[in-house]
C-alpha cells in the first residue's frame, strides 16, 4: 500500500509538471535591489523544466561510479548516451552494454526500472555505428480522479530509440551525428481538466567532438580525450490535442569533459576524468504576468521559444544574470584505477547549485573484466537531506567485448 500511493503521488507529480504547466514561482520569490531572492533570503529555487527527463539518466554503471563523468573516459558501447563521436576510437570492432538501474528502491517500490541496451560496429578505422535502446517503467499505476475515485490501472513508460554514425575526421579528432526517436506514455487515456491525456512522441538530435592524443609522462605514454556534446536536440513534446495544447522542451544538453589516463607501469593505469554540463532550456521567467507574458496569451513567453531560440537564449535568460547562468552547470568528477586491465576501482563526485536542482552526492564501484564479459558495478551515498532517486542503491551493467573473443581464439 505504501509503495501504491508513493507512485501514486509520484505520477501526480509528473502529470502537473508534463501536462498542466508551471509552478508559481511569485510565489516563492521577489525581487529586491535587481535580484530575485526567496522569502528566506537565499538563492531563489528556480530549477529549469522539462519533459522526459528520462533522457539524462546515466545508466551506464561504470559512469556510474565515476560521479557520472562519461563524455572524454575511455570508449566503449556506452558513449552512445554521453558522447558517440568516441565510437570510432573504441580498441575493438565490435561492442554490447546492458545495463538495469533500479528506480526509487530506497522507497520501496520495486516495479519501477531503467534498462539501456548499447551497442557499436567499427565499419573500419574511420567509421563506426552505433545504437541505443532505453526503456523507462513507472511500474504499475492505479490512476484515481481529483476526487479520489478508481479510473483504472495503467504501466506508464517511455522509451528512446537512437542510432549514431561516428567517423575520424583526421588522426586525433573525430565527430559524430545522431538521431533518435523518443515516446513517453504517463497516463494516455486519463483526463485531467477535461482534457484527454494522450502518449507524447519527438525526435531528436546527437551532435559529439573528440579530441585524443598521447602524452608522455614520467617516461611513459598516458592519453588524454576531450570530448563536447550538444545531445538531445529536437521537437517539442506535447501530452494532449487540445486547441492551446502545450508543449514542453527535450532536456538539450551541453556537455564537455575531458578524461586524462596514465600508465603507471605494465599493470596499473589511473584515469581523472571531469564534466560539466549545462542544460540549453530557457530558464523560467520569475516576473508578473506582464512582463513573463508579454503577448498575453496566457502561455509565458519563454514556453513559446522554438528548441533552437531555446538553445541559444539558455545562455542569457536566467533572471539573475551570469551568477545564476553559472549555477545552471552540473560538475562531476571522477578516478578510475585498473590493475592489470582485469580489475577496477572506481570513485567520483556529483554537485550542482542548490537553486538548480541540490543533487549532490558520492558514488563508488567496482569493474571486472575477463575475456569477453566485463561487469561493473556502482553504488551512490548522498551527502545532504536531498532525495535521490538512486539512494543506497546498487546498480550493474554487462559488457560483450567480441573483439577479445576473437583474439583469444587466433
Amino acid at each position: 500500500m505504501k509503495g501504491l500511493l508513493l507512485k501514486s503521488f509520484s505520477l501526480a507529480l509528473a502529470a502537473a509538471f508534463f501536462c498542466q504547466g508551471e509552478i508559481n514561482a511569485q510565489s516563492q520569490c521577489f525581487e529586491q535591489n535587481g535580484k530575485w531572492t526567496s522569502l528566506s533570503g537565499g538563492d531563489c529555487i528556480n530549477t529549469i523544466l522539462t519533459a522526459v527527463p528520462f533522457l539524462r539518466i546515466v545508466a551506464d554503471a561504470r559512469s556510474g561510479a565515476m560521479g557520472d563523468v562519461g563524455i572524454g573516459i575511455s570508449p566503449d558501447a556506452n558513449a552512445m548516451h554521453f558522447n558517440q563521436s568516441k565510437l570510432v576510437l573504441a580498441d575493438q570492432p565490435l561492442g554490447v552494454s546492458a545495463t538495469y538501474t533500479p528506480w526509487l528502491r530506497s522507497l520501496g517500490l520495486n516495479d519501477v526500472y531503467l534498462a539501456y541496451l548499447t551497442g557499436y560496429y567499427k565499419l573500419d578505422d574511420l567509421q563506426a555505428v552505433g545504437v541505443g535502446l532505453r526503456y523507462f517503467s513507472l511500474g504499475d499505476i492505479n490512476f484515481t480522479d481529483e476526487n479520489g475515485n478508481p479510473t483504472g490501472v495503467g504501466r506508464p513508460n517511455e522509451f528512446e530509440a537512437t542510432v549514431a554514425y561516428s567517423r575520424k575526421l583526421t588522426e586525433k579528432f573525430s565527430a559524430a551525428v545522431g538521431a533518435k526517436f523518443i515516446y513517453s506514455n504517463l497516463a494516455a487515456g486519463q483526463q485531467v481538466d477535461g482534457q484527454i491525456i494522450e502518449a507524447g512522441a519527438a525526435g531528436g538530435a546527437d551532435i559529439s567532438f573528440t579530441y585524443q592524443t598521447d602524452i608522455e609522462a614520467n617516461g611513459r605514454k598516458s592519453n588524454l580525450m576531450i570530448g563536447a556534446a550538444v545531445t538531445n536536440i529536437g521537437s517539442k513534446i506535447t501530452y494532449t490535442q487540445a486547441a492551446n495544447q502545450q508543449r514542453d522542451f527535450l532536456p538539450t544538453n551541453l556537455g564537455i569533459g575531458a578524461g586524462w589516463t596514465f600508465n603507471l607501469d605494465d599493470y596499473n593505469s589511473l584515469t581523472i576524468a571531469a564534466d560539466l554540463n549545462k542544460l540549453l532550456v530557457p530558464t523560467r521567467c520569475l516576473g508578473d504576468d506582464e512582463e513573463c507574458d508579454t503577448d498575453g496569451n496566457g502561455v509565458p513567453d519563454w514556453r513559446e521559444a522554438s528548441p533552437i531560440a531555446g538553445i541559444f537564449r539558455s545562455f542569457s535568460d536566467a533572471p539573475n544574470g551570469l551568477e545564476e547562468e553559472l549555477k545552471e552547470i552540473m560538475y562531476s568528477v571522477g578516478l578510475e584505477y585498473w590493475y592489470d586491465k582485469q580489475f577496477a576501482v572506481r570513485c567520483g563526485y556529483f554537485t550542482e547549485s542548490r537553486s538548480k536542482g541540490d543533487r549532490h552526492f558520492f558514488t563508488v564501484g567496482l569493474g571486472l573484466k575477463y575475456n569477453i564479459f566485463g561487469l561493473n558495478f556502482s553504488y551512490l551515498v548522498p551527502t545532504t537531506n536531498q532525495r535521490n532517486p538512486l539512494d543506497n542503491t546498487l546498480r550493474f551493467s554487462l559488457l560483450f567485448d567480441f573483439g577479445a573473443f576473437d583474439g583469444a581464439n587466433q
